[in-house]
């Protein structure tokens, strides 16, 4: 039976639609990715340029894996501090937006949004004053006379925030918050609350309640917020820029360095496949271990 032209551009329809995305992930990121592979096995013709010359060098790839591995491992234990730091004070938060928040639920969401509409240089920067030696968080803290077990914890260095981990950790629970946020909101929206009032009928105290019916269901929620919070956390360049020293650097920070300070461009092309290399497989564990369908992406 003949099709006419009407139902064959239904059939194809959302292909057309796709179209459009397709082109732009093809020539802004699949193609310059591409072009980073043979710039990582290439060689500099000098150490005053950018210029290079391909001769598959595979030792650039062994060379900044031995030279940059501790900055790696380094990059993904913060994120993923901030990420759980980010967590515990996300489920509360989102809990109380969901089950709590009645007709201003809608202003909660937009105050945690709010602060991602925010450029993270310019967060970064109110942070340096926050957290700085006259700066009314240390402020507080000498006040409280933490100051002395805090040193003695790690927390603090000498009696100061700025340039330690735990400074760059604050910055990136900040900009990762809203990212964990939104999708458990999303994701409890899903929730029953009538699952909760018959946990409390069965003499389920809150603790209870949440362990047994909030945090099994919200789950998806999880996943989509590791999801969004664990991969920019990891390639961040501007908090360890700005809140960290010299020893607090990120592995974005020595890309940057390697390819505009020593001109070395093959080695952090090198860096930054095997980044991007991490960074995938995180993604397609994540989607194989609970798929699209079930990430309530906001």
């Amino acid at each position: 039976m003949p099709v006419s032209p009407r139902a064959e551009l239904r059939r194809h329809w959302p292909w057309l639609l796709l179209t459009p995305g397709l082109l732009w992930l093809l020539a802004l990121y699949v193609l310059p990715l591409l072009g980073l592979v043979p710039l990582s096995l290439s060689e500099p013709l000098s150490r005053f340029g950018l210029d290079t010359v391909f001769t598959g060098r595979v030792a650039n790839y062994l060379e900044v894996l031995q030279a940059y591995g501790p900055i790696l491992v380094r990059s993904f234990s913060y994120a993923l501090v901030a990420t759980a730091v980010g967590l515990v004070l996300a489920y509360p938060l989102a809990f109380a937006i969901r089950f709590h928040g009645g007709r201003w639920q809608p202003l909660l969401i937009g105050l945690v949004v709010l602060p991602s509409l925010t450029s993270f240089l310019v967060r970064a920067i109110a942070w340096t004053s926050l957290l700085g030696d006259n700066g009314p968080v240390l402020g507080a803290l000498d006040t409280l006379g933490l100051t002395e077990l805090l040193n003695g914890l790690g927390v603090l260095r000498e009696g100061r925030l700025l340039n330690t981990p735990t400074s760059v950790i604050l910055g990136l629970t900040n900009g990762v918050l809203p990212f964990l946020v939104l999708p458990l909101v999303v994701a409890m929206e899903r929730i029953d609350p009538r699952l909760l009032e018959a946990a409390a009928d069965l003499h389920a105290g809150p603790l209870r309640s949440f362990v047994r019916v909030v945090w099994p269901l919200s789950l998806p929620g999880l996943g989509a917020g590791l999801l969004l919070s664990l991969i920019p956390a990891a390639g961040d360049v501007v908090n360890p820029l700005f809140l960290g020293g010299p020893n607090e650097r990120m592995i974005a920070n020595t890309i940057d360095n390697l390819l505009l300070v020593q001109l070395q461009a093959p080695r952090a092309a090198a860096l930054t496949l095997m980044l991007m290399a991490l960074i995938s497989v995180a993604v397609v564990l994540q989607l194989r271990s609970r798929g699209v369908e079930d990430l309530p992406l906001p």
